[in-house]
C-alpha cells in the first residue's frame, strides 16, 4: 500500500512560490507530504474537495495589536484570531502595544503568553519592544523568543500610565547597538516627531482639527525624515530593520536604494494604503484614520508599482482595533478620535481581489502576505510556502463567491472596518492551521484555541 495522509486537499489552483498549479496537498502529522496531481483519495483520512478554488499559504500577520493584557475590551487574542482566522490567517506577530503593561519586560512577555496560551485559534509570535529605560532587558527578552523589537520614532498616542512610549534618538541608537550585538531586529514606525508635532500644533492653534488638518500635519516629508535617520543609525551599528506600514512609494524607494548598498532592510506596507486614499480618510471619517495617514491616489498605484516589481517585502494589516466610542465623532473632533485601522479580516482577501483585477500574478501576492514574513520573523523553512516540509497551513479561496462586506461578518470585537460595504471578487472558503480547519465559511470558527506559540528559528 502506497503513502496514507491525514487529509488531501484535492484539485485545488496551488499558488506555490513560483506558479499556480492544479494539484493535490497530501498532509500528515501537521505537515505538507505530497504536491503532485492525482493523489489517490483512498489514501486519506478525510479528504477536501478543493477543485475550482485557489489554495494560497496562509497569511502570516506580523504586524497585530490583540492589546492584553488589560485592554481586551479593545481586542484580545480571542476575538482578534477569530477574526484572522475567518481572514484565511494562519499565523501572527501580536505588537507590544497597547497592553498594560506593554510587552517591555521579561516579566510582561511572560504574561502576555500566559493569556495567549489556549486562546488564539492560529499560531502566533510575540514583540517585545524598544522604549526608554528597558535596554537591560533586551538580550533577555529576546533570549526567551520575542520575534524582534518595536520602536516609535513618534509619540505613539495610547491610555494609562505605564502606555508604551516613543524612543528619543539615543535610546533607538543605543537599543540598535545592543540588538545588532545578538542577531536582532528592530521595526520601527518612522515619522519625524518634531516635525508631526509641530505641524499638528499649529493646525490645532489654528482651529483646525479635520481630517484634512491630520492628513496635511503628516506629510511623505516626515515619513522619509525617520526614514533617512533611521538608515543612517541602522548603517552605523549593523542592525537588521524592518521599517512598518510605510506609506508612501517615495520612502519604499529610499530603502530600495540601501538593499542595493548591503543593508539588512525590509519594508512593509499594509493593505489600506494600497486600496485607500487621502479622500476616503476625507469621506469615512475616523474609522480610516491612522498614521501614517493615507496618502493620494498616485501614491497608491506608485506603491502597487513597487510591490509587483518586488521593492515591497511584506503586506501586513497594523489591525489597531478600539472600542466604536473612541472612533465616533460625537463629542470628539477628528483629531481626538482614535487613530488606527481595523480590517485584519479582510488583508488576504483585499490583496488577491485588487491583484486578480490588476493582472498580478498570484505567487507575488504569496511572497508578501506568507513567505516574506516568514523569512523576516525567522520562521521559514517551517512557515510561508505551500511547499513540502512546510506546515500545512492554508488559506483556501473561492474565486467566484464574490460578496459585499456586511458589519454582521466581522469577527473582530468591535464590528467597525473602513471595508464595510466594500464588494470582493474572491472570499475564503476554509483556512487550515497545522491541517486542521480553523475556520470553515460554512459551519464559522471552529476550533477556537488551537493556535500554538511559535519562536524564530535561530542558528
Amino acid at each position: 500500500m502506497g503513502e496514507r495522509f491525514d487529509l488531501i486537499i484535492r484539485g485545488a489552483e496551488v499558488v506555490t512560490s513560483s506558479d499556480v498549479r492544479r494539484l493535490d496537498i497530501g498532509i500528515r502529522d501537521g505537515r505538507i507530504a505530497a504536491l503532485e496531481a492525482g493523489l489517490s483519495a483512498l489514501a486519506a483520512d478525510r479528504v477536501i474537495d478543493a477543485r475550482g478554488k485557489l489554495a494560497l499559504p496562509g497569511m502570516i500577520d506580523m504586524h497585530v495589536h490583540f492589546n492584553e493584557p488589560n485592554f481586551g475590551h479593545w481586542e484580545g487574542f480571542r476575538s482578534g484570531s477569530a477574526a484572522l482566522a475567518a481572514g484565511g490567517i494562519t499565523a501572527y506577530a501580536d505588537m507590544p502595544l497597547n497592553g498594560n503593561p506593554p510587552t517591555v519586560t521579561v516579566e510582561a512577555l511572560r504574561l502576555k503568553q500566559s493569556l495567549a496560551a489556549g486562546s488564539s485559534s492560529v499560531d502566533y509570535a510575540i514583540w517585545g519592544g524598544l522604549v526608554p529605560g528597558n535596554a537591560e532587558q533586551l538580550a533577555q527578552l529576546h533570549a526567551e523568543g520575542v520575534i524582534g523589537f518595536k520602536a516609535f520614532m513618534s509619540n505613539p498616542g495610547g491610555e494609562g500610565e505605564g502606555r508604551f512610549r516613543e524612543a528619543d534618538d539615543a535610546t533607538l541608537y543605543e537599543g540598535m547597538k545592543r540588538i545588532a550585538a545578538f542577531g536582532g531586529l528592530v521595526a520601527l514606525h518612522a515619522e519625524s516627531e518634531a516635525m508631526t508635532s509641530a505641524l499638528h500644533a499649529r493646525a490645532a492653534a489654528e482651529g483646525r482639527l479635520d481630517a484634512r488638518a491630520f492628513i496635511e500635519a503628516r506629510p511623505v516629508a516626515a515619513e522619509l525624515a525617520a526614514v533617512s535617520q533611521a538608515i543612517a543609525m541602522a548603517e552605523d551599528t549593523g542592525c537588521s530593520l524592518h521599517f512598518v506600514h510605510i506609506s508612501s512609494a517615495d520612502a519604499v524607494e529610499l530603502i530600495e536604494q540601501v538593499k542595493w548598498r548591503g543593508l539588512d532592510v525590509t519594508v512593509e506596507t499594509c493593505p489600506h494604503y494600497l486600496t485607500l486614499t487621502a479622500g476616503d480618510m476625507e469621506r469615512l471619517g475616523p474609522v480610516a484614520k491612522c498614521a501614517p495617514p493615507l496618502r493620494d491616489a498616485e501614491q497608491v498605484e506608485r506603491l502597487w508599482s513597487h510591490l509587483a516589481k518586488g521593492h515591497i517585502d511584506i503586506v501586513a494589516s497594523d489591525h489597531s482595533p478600539s472600542p466604536w466610542s473612541m472612533k465616533s465623532l460625537e463629542g470628539r473632533t477628528f483629531a481626538d478620535a482614535w487613530g488606527g485601522i481595523a480590517g485584519a479580516q479582510s488583508s488576504l482577501e483585499l490583496m488577491v481581489d485588487e491583484a486578480l483585477a490588476r493582472g498580478i500574478p498570484l505567487p507575488r501576492i504569496a511572497a508578501v502576505t506568507a513567505a516574506g514574513p516568514a523569512k523576516r520573523l525567522g520562521l521559514y523553512p517551517r512557515k510561508g510556502e505551500i511547499a513540502v516540509g512546510f506546515d500545512a497551513d492554508i488559506a483556501i479561496l473561492d474565486p467566484e463567491a464574490g460578496y459585499t462586506l456586511r458589519e454582521e461578518d466581522l469577527l473582530q470585537l468591535h464590528k467597525h472596518s473602513p471595508y464595510i460595504g466594500r464588494t470582493f471578487s474572491c472570499r475564503v472558503d476554509a483556512t487550515l492551521v497545522r491541517g486542521e480547519t480553523v475556520y470553515d465559511r460554512r459551519d464559522g470558527l471552529r476550533l477556537a484555541g488551537f493556535g500554538e506559540l511559535v519562536r524564530p528559528i535561530r542558528a
